[in-house]
């Protein structure tokens, strides 16, 4: 082997290659060292047109930025991100690096809409569970109360959207939208009244039993002059009434 030329070429060339490898690998990780890329700056910027409003510095720097190790080049921007998401409030957070010491982090808020069963957890308008300050959520407004079975966060939130519709030809909005295990809906109005609209069977049915209601309505306040406690409307053709703990009125049809 000693003998064969071509092969010793070969054999000092690859080794030539390696040991330039690791000086540029060595030269790369020396200059990736130096002080002038230790992280100086992390800026934080809205993912939207609109201003950050429950995210602020006092909460990034007590919960994310311990958690961010290394530098600019070291930095691993997957961790950076999941650090920013641990932050009370934060939705999603998108990072990049800006040579040569800072990050860049663009976050996208929470926007409460209401609780989310009895643990003091708080439903997103995407429909997100998180958990936050209370008080806080509160001071943009009285929060809505929301529950159904786990995974059904999203689709109580669209159902909202089609209640308030249907509701809105007597002037009544939802203030608890609340689906239980067995998929049955149920909706007080900010009258107090309280609505049982039965198991899911698809928009159109239950647009058909709101609309039952929303006719009747008019008449039914004018007649009781009072204030309606709850309407049962799981029957196919009629509904249930109770007011001032009475059942008032019973319609033929078994509930669905």
């Amino acid at each position: 082997m000693w003998q064969d030329v071509k092969m010793l070429n070969a054999i000092s060339s690859a080794l030539f290659a390696l040991v330039l490898l690791a000086l540029v690998a060595s030269g790369l990780w020396w200059v990736a060292q130096r002080p002038m890329f230790t992280l100086h700056t992390i800026r934080i910027e809205s993912a939207s047109d609109m201003p950050l409003e429950k995210v602020n510095a006092l909460t990034v720097r007590a919960t994310a930025v311990p958690r961010i190790h290394g530098n600019f080049f070291t930095a691993d921007l997957t961790a950076v991100r999941a650090a920013f998401e641990a932050v009370p409030w934060v939705r999603k957070a998108m990072v990049r690096r800006e040579w040569p010491d800072r990050l860049v982090v663009k976050i996208e808020e929470h926007k409460a809409l209401g609780t989310w069963g009895e643990d003091g957890k708080l439903l997103s308008q995407k429909g997100d569970v998180f958990t936050a300050n209370l008080a806080e959520a509160e001071d943009d407004g009285e929060l809505l109360e929301f529950d159904g079975p786990p995974g059904s966060e999203k689709q109580v939130v669209a159902r909202l959207a089609l209640f308030r519709q249907w509701f809105a030809p007597i002037k009544l909005e939802p203030e608890s939208v609340v689906l239980s295990n067995r998929y049955a809906w149920t909706v007080r109005l900010d009258n107090g009244m309280t609505v049982e609209l039965g198991r899911e069977q698809g928009d159109a049915i239950l647009k058909e039993r709101v609309a039952r209601l929303v006719a009747a309505y008019p008449q039914l306040m004018e007649r009781l002059q009072g204030k309606i406690e709850s309407v049962d409307l799981r029957y196919p053709n009629g509904m249930a009434l109770k007011a001032d703990g009475l059942v008032l009125a019973a319609m033929n049809g078994k509930k669905k």
